[in-house]
């Protein structure tokens, strides 16, 4: 357990230097983006009881619950876990971001012809334009708008349903890693996973933000790339490349997918679907780029804003660590209580090798300078390939580290007013 204290100490650190320094980090409960903010009531019970029924529940299906029934559990844990948490502050815990005008929902409503949107979508992404997009919108390429203008467009304008449809959606993403996970190793591997999948702390997280989304979107792309690898079919493959084509479109930072993707292919030993992955994710960005919308263009002006806004008043020196602590809250000490054993299993544990590609991803992230902050959101769709790492851990372990997640999110969920 000496690694989770290394995790403990860099949370600590992360909450201390900037008081030790004196120096204003540009968030307001450092490392998250959040508040201190107590408000503990009876709606906390409801989450709490649910939280300690799933630590009961959930280990026996994983062990002997038909595998269909595994899935329909990872997909109705997760959800069920997500909104008990959400709905701990009532209903404005699913409404209450989708409101804020810095969100995607306040453009997405404004949005009038698409082609004029995809046309002048980069015009729009500087500080300098009369008709800027606003904070979200303007950090992410146009797939992003497009997702909650679909939504407007069928009619589900209010907050709360928009809310209940990212809950629904993000929740399918713990289903595609189990599938994963049984594809390119085992069934028991498979469910192993699934307590802490659903479980993880950053369930926080997942039903109240845009990158919940993504995280299942990318999910499901790599999840076809497996299926495509390992039993050797050309759909599979395709359907992979419009799914992890569309990511890129989803947000800038999900390019680096590409390190999972190529982990996928190392495990499977078959790089026979990467032509037909790349074709499709061609597709993807052939259909943008000619309604109006080039990624190579865009990504420069964005860059510029980011650096013009907050960014430019976020420490590298900081945050370039300091983001790993605020990824811990996602993760929990539980996963950091299971490096050392991931570590002596790299090279044979497919649930290990797939974690370590994720965390090489978010390494990358860090030292690039475009994640300062935020990353509690931002590193979602890498995250969920590493919560399951304690399940590698004895036996004995695991019930302890599991109330450890459920407590860890219920004290963020009841402590902070996060952001997101």
């Amino acid at each position: 357990m000496l690694s989770a204290l290394v995790g403990l100490l860099v949370v600590a650190a992360s909450m201390i230097v900037p008081k030790l320094l004196d120096e204003d980090v540009r968030v307001h409960w450092p490392p998250l983006h959040a508040d201190w903010d107590p408000r503990i009531g009876l709606l906390t019970l409801p989450a709490v009881v649910i939280g300690l029924g799933l630590v009961l529940v959930v280990p026996r299906l994983a062990r002997s619950a038909p595998w269909g029934a595994v899935l329909a559990t990872g997909f109705g844990g997760s959800w069920l876990w997500t909104v008990a948490l959400a709905m701990t502050e009532g209903t404005d815990g699913l409404s209450r971001v989708f409101e804020r005008r810095q969100e995607y929902v306040y453009d997405a409503q404004s949005v009038g012809s698409i082609h004029t949107m995809l046309q002048t979508f980069v015009d729009r992404i500087p500080y300098s334009s009369p008709e800027n997009w606003h904070v979200h919108v303007a950090g992410h390429p146009p797939g992003a708008l497009l997702y909650f203008v679909g939504l407007d467009r069928l009619g589900i304008t209010d907050p709360f349903w928009i809310g209940v449809v990212c809950v629904t959606v993000a929740s399918t993403a713990a289903v595609a890693v189990l599938v994963t996970l049984r594809t390119l190793g085992t069934e028991r591997l498979a469910r192993s996973a699934l307590p802490w999948l659903v479980l993880a702390p950053s369930a926080v997280w997942m039903g109240v933000t845009g990158d919940a989304v993504f995280t299942a979107v990318a999910a499901w792309g790599l999840a076809l790339l497996a299926i495509a690898a390992v039993h050797r079919r050309v759909l599979p493959a395709i359907g992979a490349g419009l799914l992890l084509g569309a990511c890129v479109y989803l947000s800038y930072g999900l390019v680096l997918l590409a390190i999972l993707a190529v982990a996928v292919l190392l495990i499977a030993r078959n790089w026979r679907p990467l032509p037909w992955a790349l074709g499709g994710a061609a597709l993807v960005a052939a259909l943008f780029t000619l309604g109006g919308f080039a990624w190579w263009e865009a990504y420069p002006v964005l860059r510029q804003r980011y650096y013009d806004g907050i960014a430019s008043e976020r420490s590298y020196a900081y945050w370039v660590w300091a983001d790993i602590a605020a990824w811990t809250f996602t993760g929990g000490l539980a996963v950091w209580a299971a490096f050392p054993r991931a570590a002596r299993l790299v090279r044979t544990n497919v649930m290990a090798q797939l974690a370590a590609a994720a965390l090489l991803t978010i390494a990358v992230a860090c030292l690039s300078g475009m994640s300062k902050a935020e990353v509690e959101r931002i590193f979602l769709p890498f995250t969920i390939w590493v919560v399951a790492l304690p399940a590698l851990l004895p036996e004995r372990w695991h019930r302890p580290l599991l109330l450890s997640q459920v407590v860890l999110a219920l004290c963020v969920q009841q402590l902070l007013l996060t952001r997101w």
